[in-house]
């Protein structure tokens, strides 16, 4: 199974792409906003597409490492890659500002969630700090919250929550 997403929107529809032929012409009607939209099918597009649905946890090109966003209700399982500097997590919307976005349904998920910092220590090791954003619902790291202004060191396998979201954070390390 394969989605779309449709360019008004932004939700997704989902289709069976075994059932169509490369280079054929697919026209998709989105049931939430009614806008019609065409694709093509095609190789290129097909391998690009199931490299997301299949993620590798630890795809981490940058060599900053990523987060894994467990599949639940909501959403899909996401690899998302962090960058040096802050990596501001929250809910994907049209427009939101935030550079780890995580596309997902989840109510209890703010757009602004939570942020983890990734920077070199004084012996050139990368290290990890996570804190909350001032969300609704928190941000938990082994079942404890984070409380406002506390900033916590988080390392590789790291398990932590926003809203009813679980993710994983996977390092560079082996």
């Amino acid at each position: 199974m394969k989605r779309v997403r449709c360019p008004k929107c932004d939700q997704y529809i989902t289709f069976d792409e075994t059932q169509y032929q490369e280079g054929q012409r697919l026209i998709f009607q989105c049931p939430d906003c009614g806008k019609q939209f065409g694709i093509r099918m095609g190789v290129t597009k097909l391998r690009e597409r199931q490299k997301d649905e299949n993620p590798d946890e630890n795809a981490n090109e940058n060599g900053f490492g990523s987060i894994v966003v467990i599949e639940n209700v909501f959403h899909y399982k996401q690899v998302i890659p962090l960058q040096l500097g802050n990596n501001v997590i929250g809910r994907y919307q049209k427009g939101n500002p935030v550079n780890t976005p995580i596309e997902t349904v989840d109510p209890s998920v703010d757009l602004n969630h939570c942020t983890i910092n990734v920077k070199y220590d004084k012996h050139g090791k990368l290290c990890y700090t996570l804190s909350d954003n001032n969300s609704n619902t928190g941000t938990f790291v082994d079942n404890v919250e984070i409380k406002p202004n506390e900033r916590r060191r988080i390392e590789n396998g790291t398990l932590f929550t926003i809203g009813a979201t679980s993710i994983i954070l996977r390092t560079n390390e082996e």
